[in-house]
């Protein structure tokens, strides 16, 4: 599988603090590579370091993150959400894109939407919809039925790329 021009990545590390000089070194290999960069959870430290945007995930609840971004014009905001309140939160927040899920089961969520659940929920929101959760080979089919504007195979691409 060749990643195509429209991969995106997301850098998240919840457990140690980043700085800026590590970012800019990210953000400079993903531009060589044409990937667009997004940084998790600090809308601050995106902007200074003139990130593609950033990535909100769900347990943060923060209202004001349209204060940051009217700074910048092409700054994306990524969320995302695991339910339907999770999605109108989202939106309040004004995200974007959010990312759905889990769609499929994965070893750290063992409650997954499915692609019926999946698709009523998306369907409760004008914002476009990425698939994230279990998506593998086996289960690449399945994703035909959902109405996305994107998914997100960490598996898939650690099962690619080696992890």
């Amino acid at each position: 599988m060749n990643l195509k021009k429209n991969t995106s990545v997301i850098f998240r590390n919840y457990k140690k603090k980043i700085d800026l000089k590590t970012v800019k070194k990210f953000n400079k290999i993903c531009k060589k590579n044409r990937l667009r960069f997004y940084l998790a959870n600090n809308i601050k430290l995106a902007l200074q370091a003139n990130l593609n945007g950033v990535y909100i995930p769900s347990f943060n609840k923060s209202l004001n993150l349209n204060n940051f971004k009217n700074n910048r014009k092409n700054f994306t905001i990524l969320g995302s959400a695991h339910n339907i309140l999770e999605v109108k939160l989202k939106e309040k927040q004004g995200v974007d894109f959010i990312f759905l899920s889990p769609l499929f089961l994965t070893k750290n969520y063992q409650k997954n939407l499915g692609v019926i659940k999946f698709n009523l929920i998306s369907q409760m929101t004008e914002k476009p919809i990425i698939a994230l959760g279990g998506v593998r080979k086996n289960n690449l089919n399945k994703i035909k039925l959902i109405n996305v504007a994107g998914l997100s195979g960490i598996t898939l691409f650690n099962s690619q790329y080696g992890k």
